[in-house]
């Protein structure tokens, strides 16, 4: 497969809003040396933008003296989403500027459509629930940009290596759907991405039993989840596989855990059962709950629960193993991690709702206690600090509401 290029997006804070937002300073020097709006499309924009605001008078006059035209049905759509794709809070910190959103208008209208073909959302802008467009528009595609603009500056570079970005989000927020959606945009952009999570590297339901019994009075050792619940040798050789997936006769097998099993215990799918990706590889998303966090002193554990202390050792092997093998970096932060009892409590209800087996709203308390301790003691240091191996630039922080939604006022950069 031939090289690819991507081209580079930097970032701006041009919004509707009648708040500024002050540009991130990595980004500035990148918006420099953008791509210039031209007269006719500053004076098509205002034109569209004063429809919007809903103010009357004549049209600007070119320097001409010839009065401009009216837009047509199709540029004023293009100006009504490009003015609704300005207003989402991720632009800034996602180093798209206002140049860049005019000059790739055609690229966001073509992935959105795809997103909401995926999703099965109407293709009509117009047609779409105002979650849907917020989900697509102001949340989906600014991160799918970002991600292109951290492949680019990672060729740059002269690696051969596909881009590894870790994702590390809770339980319930959505990061399952955005991981496919960020995939299937860049394949169908013509790159190769592969998509692993922590999950897949489970151990297998022996080694589970040997954890549980070996801790036998730790509730959060019972069953997977916590540090300590995964095989992180087979997470190293699989990322290390596709890090080094190069050429087109590199194959990667990507392990998969059937958490049916045994009862819902669990238990590593046979190898037969695992997807392969050929090389080379592009970019590899990898996605977790408890990806990036930081381990603390034994006593700061003890004092948010004591089971969380073999959990706290079982973590500091968790940065070289596998932290080490992500560039660039996604982290969803959210206000309460108690919002991830609401959100399994939706999805088991859909499930049951749809004939599926499910859990019972008693049995989903009981799942998601198992995580709360790691949420109390690891996500302030996550937030604060960001991951374990996190770097300057390559870093983006979305905060989303109890509704999975990014919030208005978002985070600033971490590094």
């Amino acid at each position: 497969m031939p090289h690819r290029s991507l081209r580079l997006h930097p970032r701006s804070a041009a919004s509707p809003s009648t708040k500024s937002q002050t540009l991130p300073r990595t980004c500035r020097a990148t918006l420099a040396s953008g791509p210039r709006i031209t007269r006719s499309k500053m004076l098509a924009l205002s034109m569209g933008l004063m429809g919007k605001l809903g103010l009357k008078g004549k049209p600007a006059v070119a320097a001409s003296g010839n009065d401009l035209s009216a837009p047509s049905a199709s540029d004023a759509a293009d100006q009504a989403l490009q003015a609704y794709i300005s207003a989402s809070p991720l632009l800034a910190s996602c180093c798209i500027s206002a140049t860049d959103l005019t000059a790739d208008l055609s690229q966001w209208k073509a992935k959105g459509e795809e997103i909401a073909k995926n999703l099965n959302f109407s293709l009509e802008f117009t047609s779409l629930e105002e979650f849907q467009k917020r989900r697509i528009y102001q949340y989906y595609l600014p991160v799918y940009f970002w991600c292109q603009k951290q492949l680019a500056a990672h060729r740059a570079t002269g690696a051969k290596s596909p881009l590894v970005i870790g994702i590390s989000a809770p339980q319930g927020c959505g990061k399952s759907t955005l991981c496919e959606q960020l995939e299937a945009l860049f394949t169908s952009s013509g790159l190769t991405a592969a998509s692993v999570s922590i999950d897949d590297f489970y151990l297998p339901y022996e080694g589970q039993q040997a954890v549980a019994q070996t801790y036998a009075t730790n509730p959060l050792l019972q069953m997977r989840g916590n540090a300590g619940s995964h095989d992180l040798d087979l997470g190293a050789e699989t990322l290390q596989a596709l890090r080094a997936a190069t050429s087109a006769k590199d194959s990667v097998k990507l392990p998969r855990y059937d958490k049916s099993a045994y009862q819902g215990k669990g238990d590593r799918a046979v190898p037969t059962a695992w997807p392969s990706v050929s090389g080379p590889v592009d970019i590899v998303l990898f996605e977790g709950w408890m990806l990036g966090f930081a381990p603390v002193e034994e006593s700061q554990a003890a004092s948010v629960d004591q089971n969380l202390i073999p959990v706290n050792t079982f973590l500091q092997a968790y940065k070289s193993a596998w932290d080490s093998a992500v560039d660039s970096w996604l982290v969803v932060k959210v206000k309460d991690p108690e919002y991830a009892y609401k959100w399994r409590l939706q999805a088991e209800r859909a499930m049951r709702a749809a004939g599926k087996p499910a859990m019972t709203d008693e049995q989903v308390a009981q799942f998601v206690d198992r995580f709360m301790p790691a949420y109390k003691c690891y996500l302030a240091g996550l937030y604060k600090n960001g991951p374990t191996t996190a770097a300057k630039g390559k870093v983006l922080v979305v905060e989303v509401d109890e509704n999975r939604e990014p919030i208005n006022e978002q985070p600033q950069p971490i590094l």
